[in-house]
């Protein structure tokens, strides 16, 4: 089982997705060329609207199309969104204040509620820590400990 990436990126044409599209919460249709995708394997992707934003989805079932040759077809599962809904926030380090552009992914018919836990969830996964409400960077982590 091998991990494809096919975030966008310009510096390899020949290996791109041409379509990723919901056909339900959870799963998805994905074509794209190159990468000889397999049954099992893991395909890292880009969130449409995001600049940094990725999601893994695991390929449940891939057909090789004849034309054009190189381009295929998959099935997979991944992240659950009923609506998806990207926001950028900006977060101070309580250490040393620097401020962090932050980015994160919620399902938005989950309504405001959900967008504090789903940026928590993002802060952790930059290195990040909520230190009773105080938000810490990871260079003052290193320097606190």
């Amino acid at each position: 089982m091998a991990e494809h990436d096919f975030r966008y990126t310009l510096l390899n044409p020949q290996h791109t997705l041409t379509e990723c599209r919901a056909l339900a919460p959870g799963q998805y249709q994905v074509t794209g060329q190159g990468g000889s995708i397999k049954t099992g394997d893991t395909l890292l992707v880009s969130l449409k609207g995001s600049k940094s934003l990725s999601m893994r989805l695991q390929v449940s079932k891939v057909r090789h199309l004849i034309n054009p040759p190189g381009q295929w077809t998959a099935v997979a599962s991944g992240p659950v969104f009923k609506e998806l809904a990207i926001h950028t926030w900006q977060v101070n380090c309580d250490g040393c204040g620097s401020l962090l552009d932050l980015e994160f992914a919620v399902d938005g018919s989950l309504g405001q509620a959900a967008q504090q836990p789903a940026a928590e969830q993002r802060l952790k996964e930059l290195g990040w820590e909520n230190r009773h409400g105080r938000h810490v960077c990871r260079a003052c982590q290193q320097t606190e400990a």
